[in-house]
């Protein structure tokens, strides 16, 4: 039993004595142990981190100027009380041909007073096919309009309205061409054909144009102004209650949300002024019809190669076109020495020619282009039906 016990402390003894050479081992990375007659050295590491040099400051004695001028907005509730006596409510009713057979739709749109003899402004798509129009005032008084009393541009998706009334407050007209984008505006009219209210926004692009119903409408002012559906003919105004443009919720439709447009005076007052002294407006004319832009479907369906230009589908009798030998099937492929490739820049070549003045025509017919001149005409008046 003696024996056991001093063989177990030896044990223990040496275990301790292995765990102390062990760390001494270990510690011996972290240790030098030098001779008292050696310089100790001791190296530090320093744990700062490393930072960039701090930029120099650019003005040191900068600060914020604030301007104190206070400029108030002219007030808005003004322009509106203007203005407002003189914006109309347009109703009309459209027979349409229904499963059931011909029924009455209503619709609802806005216009404003041109002259105080009661000649009314308005756009064509508001009063297009109406078999009923009636037109109430803002002291609300009823008209409702002859049909032979409504002129209509459906090029420009403009018309004018005679109601028998006069001593009205007519709107005055103002200069588009002075507009600059951030403008105020205000749109005002028979927003949803729930009566005339006005809505305010800024001038947010000019000169835009955009195509409806295969017609292009150029120089229109977006505006940022909400525009509805029953808006349609209605004025869009500057601060100073200047008519500036037309709006056109038709157009609105086509573009995109929260945006309306309207037509600019200056393309709109040429335009009201013709349909006013004339009752249709002149354009040059070269009596081709059913016009088509060319394309691959176009080309498939009609047995056509492809051709870049616009297909002509028909030919007034005594026109120019039948003049100089134009024929349906024929492509042009220029006109006025510009190329052609759409029934919008055959427009715009053709209204921007002058009457009576030759233009240079170029078309395509059986694997051959051929080129001469064709003299515009003045367009004949359209078929006002009872």
């Amino acid at each position: 039993m003696i024996k056991m016990n001093i063989n177990l402390k030896r044990l223990v003894v040496s275990i301790v004595l292995l765990s102390l050479l062990f760390s001494i081992v270990m510690l011996s990375g972290c240790i030098t142990i030098t001779s008292p007659t050696q310089a100790t050295t001791t190296t530090v590491q320093s744990t700062t981190p490393t930072t960039s040099p701090v930029n120099s400051a650019i003005d040191p004695d900068w600060i914020p100027e604030y301007s104190n001028e206070y400029l108030p907005l002219p007030s808005l509730a003004d322009v509106v009380a203007e203005v407002k006596p003189s914006v109309v409510s347009i109703s009309v009713q459209v027979p349409v041909q229904g499963f059931f057979g011909i029924t009455l739709e209503t619709g609802s749109g806005s216009g404003w007073i041109l002259d105080e003899q009661g000649i009314i402004v308005t756009n064509n798509h508001v009063v297009e096919d109406a078999s009923k129009i009636t037109v109430t005032l803002d002291d609300g008084r009823i008209f409702e309009v002859d049909s032979k009393s409504v002129y209509t541009d459906p090029t420009t998706d403009l018309a004018i309205l005679k109601i028998e009334a006069d001593n009205l407050t007519a709107l005055k007209i103002g200069d588009s061409t002075l507009l600059r984008v951030g403008d105020w505006v205000l749109a005002i009219g028979n927003s949803l054909g729930l009566g005339v209210r006005a809505t305010i926004g800024i001038v947010s692009q000019l000169g835009v144009s955009i195509q409806i119903d295969n017609t292009t409408l150029y120089n229109l002012i977006d505006t940022s102004a909400i525009i509805n559906p029953g808006n349609s003919g209605g004025p869009l105004v500057n601060l100073a209650g200047e008519v500036i443009g037309i709006t056109s919720a038709k157009i609105v439709a086509t573009g995109a949300e929260a945006t309306g447009f309207a037509i600019s005076s200056e393309n709109a007052v040429p335009i009201i002024q013709e349909l006013v002294n004339k009752g249709y407006v002149v354009r040059p004319f070269i009596g081709v019809q059913g016009l088509i832009t060319m394309s691959r479907t176009v080309a498939n369906y009609y047995r056509l190669p492809m051709v870049e230009g616009v297909l002509v589908r028909g030919v007034l009798e005594d026109s120019p076109a039948q003049e100089i030998g134009l024929k349906a099937g024929d492509i042009i492929t220029s006109l006025g020495g510009q190329p052609v490739k759409t029934v919008e820049e055959l427009t715009r070549i053709l209204y921007a020619s002058r009457i009576g003045e030759p233009l240079e025509i170029t078309y395509w017919r059986d694997g051959k282009e051929t080129s001469t001149y064709i003299v515009p005409v003045e367009s004949p008046p359209p078929s006002y039906t009872d």
